[in-house]
């Protein structure tokens, strides 16, 4: 029998990554299983709260495109409001095949073990480990991270086949550009019900996309991104488009089974209101790390907390999250001339999306502004 890892992880995102490292630096026996070579493409916007930074004692730097202080809003592309971020750190651009590769190297670093292009088909509990099948035969782990994505299989082989959530779909391109705009990220209302269209520039090109995120009136997002694009002199149809799904937060739920867990996507810890991804995910990568190192050490109880960690650290505020997405999606005229138009409400809105505010702290009055703009 080959080698019997501490911790077996499925998926090299940023929760796998994440995980790998925290795991592999206290001195525990690592594999993550990633399916595509690395480093690979992946469909995302790349907007990163630099606060992320105080969970991790390596430079990102490498890793990080550009950043930003400014955000540009528009309605149906005009009607503009530009917010200059005044942050204690400016938002991270990244494109996901750097960082990504970057946060699996660092693991690397501390002695995990990565297997690229290496599907994983299947698995099966063996009295006291996890037998891992893929297509170069089979490894073992004492515990077990579920880390493969909204279209990943872990959650359903791991027995979580009902899980708590609200699927949204996203349409993203990068595209190539000489001299991009570099100044600010930009967000668009109201030519796509119930989301937004986003351009997020790096520092060689645009990452464009569209996403809907409260279901609802199917929408030609491919159409309505391009009809974007062209405002910055960008033709779509030139470069990939890639459509995915996301697995929202919608309720707190077990993220914990027999020696295993699931972080990230494949944990729906997603935010409802703006689909950030990347943050939630290299957090419940941290927690998944440090509940596993503890169960290692003995603590019977640690997987369990696990799940309470989640909850209280990221649930108790995509409850939030989850009130005011359902006000401002379902009104978003309103939504744009009170929580966007409003003086200092974008600033508010940048200071949560880098950590530096809560949905707690600001969303009584938000939720307050929403519903009486409704009677005014």
């Amino acid at each position: 029998m080959s080698q019997l890892y501490d911790c077996v992880i499925v998926g090299a995102g940023p929760a796998g990554g994440s995980a790998a490292y925290h795991l592999a630096k206290r001195g525990r026996s690592v594999l993550v299983l990633e399916k595509e070579p690395l480093p690979r493409y992946k469909p995302c916007g790349g907007g990163v709260s630099p606060m992320v930074a105080a969970w991790f004692d390596f430079d990102f730097g490498p890793a990080i495109s550009l950043t930003i202080r400014q955000i540009r809003y528009t309605w149906c592309s005009g009607d503009p409001v530009v917010a200059d971020l005044d942050l204690k750190d400016p938002v991270w651009m990244v494109r996901r095949d750097v960082f990504d590769h970057y946060l699996i190297q660092q693991a690397q670093g501390q002695g995990a073990t990565l297997q690229a292009e290496c599907a994983v088909s299947g698995i099966e509990w063996q009295s006291d480990r996890w037998q891992v099948m893929t297509a170069s035969g089979p490894v073992w782990g004492r515990y077990l991270i579920g880390a493969d994505g909204a279209k990943g299989s872990m959650a359903k082989w791991l027995g979580f086949q009902e899980r708590q959530r609200r699927l949204a779909a996203a349409l993203e391109a990068e595209v190539p550009v000489a001299q991009p705009e570099t100044a600010a990220a930009h967000f668009d209302f109201g030519a796509v019900s119930n989301g937004y269209i986003w351009n997020f520039p790096k520092a060689d090109g645009y990452s464009i996309g569209a996403g809907t995120f409260r279901g609802g009136e199917k929408q030609n997002l491919r159409e309505i991104a391009a009809g974007y694009a062209q405002t910055f002199g960008v033709d779509l149809n030139s470069v990939k488009q890639f459509g995915h799904p996301i697995c929202l937060w919608d309720e707190d739920q077990p993220l914990h089974t027999q020696n295993a867990l699931l972080a990230g996507d494949a944990a729906c810890v997603i935010d409802p209101f703006t689909a950030e991804g990347i943050r939630p995910s290299l957090l419940t990568g941290l927690l998944a790390a440090q509940a596993i190192d503890s169960a290692l050490a003995g603590n019977g109880d640690a997987l369990a907390h696990y799940s309470a960690q989640v909850q209280q650290e990221w649930g108790s505020e995509m409850r939030w999250a989850k009130r005011i997405a359902a006000l401002f999606y379902r009104f978003p005229g309103l939504g744009y001339k009170v929580g966007v138009k409003r003086p200092g409400a974008t600033r508010r809105m940048g200071q949560i999306l880098v950590g530096e505010l809560r949905y707690s702290d600001v969303a009584a009055s938000a939720i307050r502004k929403l519903s009486g703009g409704l009677f005014s």
